[in-house]
């Protein structure tokens, strides 16, 4: 009898809101304080948004939908639910996804750790007169070259270790006594410390100067096909789609859930999140070049720049500048825990699939080697280029690849994009319809490839950040070919609980079994 691998207790969100706020809380995460509003700034300014609102559309919101689709119709991790799509090959692109946030994990915990440090440090301005030279110097202790180094720096390991406690804490307890009373009180937390946080900008000396630079449009940009291929990055990554979060989340809906209206919620939030991030983080930027005497664009950064480099310098100049440095920072560990929590439960649902294990079980096996792996590893000397080399590759190589992977397999190796658009218009209030299957099949394929190879070409003619060829083979090529390999081993490996095919009764394809799964 052929039969098909079959997930450990299901768990369920008790309610679709409860699963909204969790989804918004993974979409809404660091890359939407630090990272959209120099992506705006530096491809178009206020013409950025009509790029930003195409992408969205067409791809974006698209993909959120393909996602809740799987994780809703095929009721497992992204492996099991890829196993029961299409058989061994597409369970490998659901390891991949699990391993690509077993990397990003591992190093997203030291940038939550360090917020919350540099929360404290905004009572004091710990950092003095040059906030760059002690992110890298007295606080990170990072070496003048890269290299690797295992001296611990304990003001970065005891934040971290906090960090690993609270995450692992959550998770084992489960979605709704977990995941979501976790997501109930951060993500609200998250918007009234950002809201006040953008309105004490807003009436700093030179706020409406960096607003009108942030707004105001060139509209030549548009013309320019990178510019329309960092709108679609910037949503692809910040919708958390494309690594198997969505996937998860979606499997613990119930049956009858409206997954269409649940997706429109979540991108227009986390877009509105973002272009309200952009206003704050502007109007500050405003005022640090008011202060000091030059143009934006010579203030003007993003990522680690932006937070940990710029934004203490306006905490040290602002009035109340110690306030905005809580509301910041904290902002930053609310929107990052958030975010953290929904990467690690993509990792802990494969394992307790593959495993059978209970939550419990499956959070302290995947929870404790991934913490020692961290804290080791971004707790030490070490931790800024790690860092720096896995974010590059792992996280943007290997989400687009993998992404890319799986929509052309399920586009047009299994062909389940019908299948897909169906179970939507069955579990929604308004149809996907055909356009959906356009999407997917095509439009989305063609975009992630275009970017994809841009990025490939990019990474092979420039070797990146100036790193040593080793470093760069290390942690990044070889990190995101071992990711791969790994991937395709685990399919290989048995499913220990294994049972009749019964999570798709009702639908014209229960009669079909996922190949090379036995009794």
């Amino acid at each position: 009898m052929t039969t098909t691998p079959q997930r450990a207790t299901p768990e369920i969100f008790s309610s679709r809101n409860l699963f909204i706020l969790a989804a918004i809380g993974s979409a809404v995460g660091l890359g939407n304080i630090w990272r959209f509003p120099y992506v705006a700034y530096t491809n178009g300014g206020g013409a950025f948004l009509i790029p930003y609102l195409v992408a969205l559309l067409s791809a974006g919101i698209p993909l959120l939908f393909f996602d809740y689709a799987i994780g809703h119709r095929y009721r497992g991790s992204a492996p099991l639910a890829l196993r029961r799509l299409g058989g061994r090959a597409t369970e490998a692109l659901g390891w991949w996804q699990v391993l690509v946030c077993f990397v990003i994990g591992i190093y997203y915990a030291a940038i939550v750790a360090w917020a919350g440090m540099y929360m404290i440090y905004s009572f004091n301005k710990a950092w003095g007169d040059d906030p760059g030279a002690f992110l890298f110097g007295s606080f990170l202790e990072a070496p003048d070259s890269p290299g690797i180094g295992f001296d611990f720096v304990p003001q970065v390991l005891i934040p971290m270790v906090l960090v690993w406690v609270v995450t692992i804490a959550v998770l084992a307890l489960g979605v709704n006594k977990g995941v979501a009373r976790a997501n109930l009180i951060f993500m609200p937390l998250l918007v009234v410390m950002f809201l006040v946080l953008v309105l004490q900008s807003l009436f700093l000396p030179g706020a409406v100067d960096g607003l009108n630079t942030f707004f105001t449009p060139d509209w030549a940009a548009l013309g320019n096909p990178g510019v329309w291929a960092a709108a679609y990055s910037q949503i692809f990554f910040s919708l958390s789609v494309g690594f198997g979060i969505m996937i998860t989340y979606s499997s613990y809906l119930k049956k009858k859930t409206d997954l269409t209206g649940s997706g429109l919620v979540v991108g227009f939030a986390n877009s509105s999140f973002e272009l309200l991030a952009g206003i704050g983080v502007f109007a500050a930027l405003g005022f640090m070049a008011a202060s000091a005497g030059v143009g934006i664009n010579e203030v003007a950064a993003g990522g680690l720049g932006l937070a940990f480099v710029a934004f203490p310098t306006i905490i040290s100049e602002a009035p109340l500048g110690s306030l905005m440095g809580v509301l910041f920072f904290g902002s930053l560990v609310s929107a990052g825990l958030t975010s953290m929590i929904s990467i690690i439960e993509v990792v802990i649902a494969g394992v307790r699939d593959k495993l059978d294990l209970t939550k419990p079980q499956a959070t302290l096996v995947v929870g404790i080697p991934m913490a020692l792996i961290s804290i080791t590893m971004l707790g030490s000397t070490t931790g800024v280029y790690f860092l720096d080399i896995t974010d590059e590759f792992v996280n943007k190589l290997g989400i687009l690849a993998g992404a890319f992977a799986l929509v052309v397999a399920v586009g047009w190796v299994v062909r389940k994009v019908g299948v897909l658009q169906r179970h939507l218009d069955q579990h929604s209030s308004f149809p996907a319809g055909r356009l959906f299957t356009v999407v997917i099949g095509i439009v989305v394929p063609v975009i992630l490839g275009y970017i994809l190879i841009t990025e490939l070409v990019t990474k092979i003619t420039e070797p990146y950040g100036g790193f040593p060829t080793w470093m760069l083979g290390t942690f990044g090529w070889g990190m995101a070919i071992a990711i791969l390999l790994t991937g395709i081993g685990l399919s290989f490996l048995p499913w220990r609980r294994r049972v009749d095919l019964g999570f798709d009764e009702d639908h014209n394809e229960h009669n079909q079994r996922p190949e090379g799964v036995t009794r």
